[in-house]
């Protein structure tokens, strides 16, 4: 196999694990190449510099080289300058980066989910918008990677009537219902990314879990229940 080198590929760091005595094994989602596995070597001895840089929801720019599929880390810098997650937002940041763990395979390129998911960091900095920025990056994940919702008309090939209520499943979409979930208002504010209203985030919350955890099949979202417990004791604070 032909070795293959990559020079300073905007990335992010999406998860790590402790490697041999000195490594790490990590988890990138790059803008040109998707997400890409890397061993760091020696980065856990007690001198090196490298370690403090290789952490989640840092802009870097990364060269590795190798013949397999996991490359060597052979340099990383820190692109200047960035916001850090804080608090409850730091959850909200390893939620993202487990869905991206979980739907893209490993060297797809996907720019427009790193084009995305490096907005949506820049959102949850702030904490009035951390709601927002989580239903737009799942709703725009999905559209990137196949999975995309039909919010324009329902199962029946009918469009999609502001006035009238939905329910969704993942096999048929959404299927007009007196006692429906999802109103088409909230369905029409959500392929316009509008979420203005109050109620078209409950709406999209519930929705995206259930389009989420579909396709899943049923696998759970460890830091999903992290974030339920955080979430609430943020809001009774």
């Amino acid at each position: 196999m032909t070795e293959t080198a990559v020079y300073l590929q905007p990335a992010f760091i999406l998860q790590q694990r402790k490697f041999k005595e000195t490594s790490l094994i990590i988890d990138a989602l790059t803008r040109d190449f998707g997400r890409v596995s890397l061993v760091a070597k020696g980065v856990r001895k007690a001198r090196s510099k490298t370690a403090g840089l290789l952490q989640p929801f840092i802009p870097l720019t990364m060269s590795y080289l190798g013949k397999t599929e996991l490359k060597t880390l052979t340099d990383v810098e820190i692109i200047p300058p960035f916001v850090q997650l804080q608090g409850i937002a730091i959850y909200c940041g390893f939620y993202i980066n487990e869905l991206v763990c979980r739907f893209l395979h490993q060297y797809d390129p996907h720019p427009d989910v790193f084009a995305h998911y490096r907005k949506c960091l820049s959102c949850l900095s702030d904490t009035s918008k951390i709601e927002t920025a989580l239903r737009t990056f799942e709703l725009d994940l999905m559209d990137a990677v196949g999975y995309g919702l039909q919010l324009e008309y329902d199962f029946h090939n009918q469009k999609i009537n502001p006035l009238k209520k939905y329910h969704f499943s993942v096999e048929q979409g959404l299927i007009e219902a007196l006692d429906g979930q999802f109103s088409g208002k909230t369905l029409q504010a959500l392929k316009l990314r509008d979420f203005t209203d109050a109620q078209v985030l409950v709406e999209a919350k519930i929705l995206m879990r259930t389009a989420i955890t579909g396709h899943l099949q049923g696998k759970p979202l460890k830091s999903r229940a992290f974030i339920k417990n955080i979430i609430k004791d943020y809001k009774n604070e």
